[in-house]
């Protein structure tokens, strides 16, 4: 089922690195045409490079998350580029231990900051782009842990937790009017943010997974893959969760 996504435009926030970088491989591999956005210029050029010798289509935008005037800097440009914007991937996410003992209040603002209010400026900035085309996509990268709890990461489980809600509401406010919303939660994937995690979480975490395994950024690519695509036409406030069986034991 080649050119899965023929024709589509997606701006990919966070797409320099980790789940970002897959989903804009496996999106351009699949036809559509992809804007990565990042903090992380080298990487999210040397991404770009790499679907474009692949011989796909590709470009890189600067993009603060936290700044509505940065992601509407992102949309303007991916029109220009592409011609159009079908496609919005709110991918960007950070991670930091700390419980109600331990969270500083600039740990908790800057966790909301990227990981929630991000995910709403990429909404509204992206919207009404989408909204030109009648058959558009979101999709939302939460977290297992917007679902479960743990002990050590308040400020982490609100973010994604908010996540959740928060698409679930955008894909009933735009059900008819051709915007689909879905979220996915990704359980412990092979990324960088796992540097972040101490050993003593990284053991409770692969202990939980039935499946015992850690998983791939591609497991969440090809999921992505889906749910942006013309197979879910009829799928909108939907959660896939890509987590090894973790949340069937929860």
């Amino acid at each position: 089922m080649a050119q899965r996504m023929a024709g589509k435009v997606a701006l990919i926030s966070g797409g320099a690195s980790g789940l970002g970088e897959a989903q804009a491989i496996v999106y351009a591999r699949e036809g559509a045409s992809v804007m990565i956005g990042d903090l992380q210029e080298e990487l999210g050029h040397k991404v770009v490079a790499g679907i474009l010798t692949a011989g796909g289509k590709a470009a890189f935008t600067r993009l603060d998350v936290t700044d509505l005037a940065s992601w509407h800097s992102a949309v303007a440009l991916t029109v220009a580029t592409f011609g159009s914007l079908t496609t919005l991937v709110n991918n960007a996410g950070i991670f930091h231990p700390g419980g109600i003992e331990t969270e500083s209040e600039a740990g908790w603002a800057r966790m909301v900051a990227v990981n929630q209010t991000g995910v709403f400026y990429g909404m509204k900035a992206a919207v009404p782009e989408l909204l030109k085309s009648g058959n558009a996509a979101i999709v939302n990268i939460s977290s297992l842990y917007g679902l479960i709890g743990s002990a050590d990461a308040i400020s982490y489980h609100a973010s994604k937790a908010a996540v959740r809600v928060m698409s679930k509401g955008a894909a009933l406010e735009f059900a008819k009017r051709g915007i689909r919303v879905n979220t996915i939660f990704p359980g412990q994937i092979r990324t960088p943010i796992l540097g972040d995690i101490t050993p003593e979480q990284d053991a409770a975490i692969k202990a939980s997974i039935p499946m015992g395994q850690v998983g791939d950024p591609m497991d969440i690519a090809n999921g992505s893959l889906y749910l942006a695509s013309d197979e879910a036409r009829y799928v909108t406030g939907a959660e896939l969760w890509i987590d090894g069986g973790w949340y069937a034991g929860s």
